[in-house]
């Protein structure tokens, strides 16, 4: 008898130990930002079980915080905005950029009484805007555009001021800045609740609608390929739901995600402007890393070249197999 107890428990530790192992190469870890325009990313998890996998998410406060768990061997996937991809593979982070998961998302918002009505105007005066992130690239190149200089010291045309995405909204309501290129949903919020107003969306330059993307590290895209195709079927069912159904997507959102602080106006501006999509390319990645260098943004030991590394192969075959164009 004892020896029979002793080779049930042998075999129930293996194949539970089994079934550990199983269920570890199933999960993939997830990081991911809290913004409106990143819902659909956040929305995989919820919906991973139906496409035979476990996703645990890490929301961290910036996109730079995404690539250093990458680098330390913390995540699989992360979703930021380009300018954070860009820089991290410039300094040795292992990642392909393998999807787009929303474009625009930006917004230069002056307060009512500023007398701010377009880009020149911001001569003289202050503007936010978070450091190191595409918001900075879109204002640098709006400027230059219009022929103004810009410094965090006095003296040129207009006065830089660093702050974090959840602190702009705060210094243009108490009247510490004349404006601010914020993200979304932050931006329709100054809108809807007076204390701002929209001067332009920055897609007249070289960039044109700055698209976020979705990295996967290199080994999880070599190594772990049947898990990382059934991930980004999943990114792209996560995404084909929020874009066909609106009412779900911004329940989500608006819910789950930012537990009520946003209003279903909020939402649907903010969207209206930085709306979910699936696609990225060389040539968009490549120009962003140029302006990147060229107006000294985010700090690069060697500009990476886009052909390089945007690997699309995983998403074309995930929109094809559900027959999404």
């Amino acid at each position: 008898m004892k020896h029979i107890t002793r080779t049930h428990l042998i075999l129930g530790c293996m194949a539970l130990a089994s079934s550990l192992a199983a269920h570890a190469q199933d999960t993939v870890r997830l990081g991911n930002l809290k913004f409106a325009h990143y819902g659909a990313v956040s929305y995989i998890k919820e919906i991973a079980p139906s496409c035979g996998i476990k996703v645990e998410e890490h929301v961290f406060a910036k996109g730079p915080d995404i690539m250093q768990a990458i680098m330390a061997g913390e995540l699989d996937v992360g979703a930021a905005a380009s300018e954070s991809a860009i820089s991290a593979r410039a300094n040795g982070a292992p990642i392909y950029v393998v999807a787009g998961f929303a474009k625009g998302g930006a917004r230069l918002v002056a307060r009512p009484d500023s007398g701010i009505k377009s880009v020149k105007d911001l001569k003289g005066k202050k503007v936010g805007v978070t450091r190191g992130g595409i918001h900075e690239i879109l204002l640098a190149a709006e400027l230059a555009k219009n022929g103004l200089t810009m410094s965090e010291q006095p003296g040129k045309d207009v006065q830089i001021i660093y702050l974090a995405f959840a602190d702009l909204n705060q210094a243009l309501l108490g009247k510490n800045l004349d404006a601010i290129m914020q993200s979304e949903p932050q931006s329709s919020q100054a809108i809807n609740k007076g204390y701002g107003v929209e001067v332009i969306k920055p897609y007249d330059t070289p960039i044109g609608e700055p698209v976020r993307t979705l990295v996967m590290t290199e080994k999880f895209y070599k190594e772990q390929r049947p898990l990382a195709e059934k991930f980004m079927q999943c990114f792209v069912k996560a995404t084909a739901t929020f874009i066909r159904e609106p009412a779900t997507a911004g329940k989500y959102v608006r819910e789950t995600i930012f537990k009520n602080q946003i209003t279903p106006e909020d939402f649907v501006n903010a969207i209206a402007n930085s709306p979910y999509s699936y696609d990225v390319g060389p040539a968009h990645i490549q120009t962003t890393t140029d302006l990147m260098q060229k107006y000294g943004v985010g700090k690069m030991a060697k500009p990476p070249r886009a052909m390089d590394w945007v690997k699309t192969d995983l998403l074309e075959q995930a929109k094809a197999s559900l027959h999404i164009q």
